[in-house]
């Protein structure tokens, strides 16, 4: 792993990173975040009784949206041509098995001269914003958790696996 931030030119000024001479490889990047919520929140959610609808498939929609638009949320990042956006969502902690929570999770894959581990980042942080706007009249008290790179794939820095 390098010790500079690429982000910084020799001046310490922000800049957008030049990829234009680096190989095009196939990137994959996976992430995930969780919504830690009050359990009869959740039993609304999966019992389908949510007055504006299917949560969930809410959240997919707004992550794969997100994952579009993450150049145009994240100043310095590239735009890229995405081939393949994926939204996974678990619930846990039902019926008493640990603290209710929804696991969100995205994967994102494209060939390109830069990765794409923000557009996995950005998919999972707003698909669990979705989820909090959605049930926020119910349970303004959800916490938003561990929103994290899991694994990258391509490009000079190789592979990445998080060992937590």
């Amino acid at each position: 792993m390098s010790n500079t931030l690429t982000h910084l030119n020799e001046q310490g000024a922000a800049h957008m990173v030049d990829v234009g001479e680096k190989e095009i490889t196939h990137r994959f990047a996976r992430a995930e975040g969780y919504v830690l919520m009050r359990e009869e929140t959740l039993r609304m959610i999966t019992e389908g009784r949510h007055k504006k609808g299917d949560v969930f498939a809410t959240c997919r929609i707004a992550g794969i949206m997100a994952a579009k638009k993450c150049s145009e949320l994240i100043p310095l990042c590239h735009a890229l041509n995405l081939s393949s956006v994926a939204i996974d969502i678990e619930t846990l902690g039902l019926n008493g098995d640990g603290e209710p929570r929804v696991k969100i999770s995205s994967i994102c894959k494209l060939d390109a001269k830069t990765g794409v581990e923000m557009e996995a980042l950005t998919a999972v942080s707003v698909a669990c914003l979705t989820l909090y706007d959605m049930c926020k009249a119910v349970d303004k008290a959800m916490v938003i958790d561990q929103v994290r790179l899991l694994e990258k794939k391509g490009g000079r820095s190789g592979h990445f696996l998080s060992d937590v």
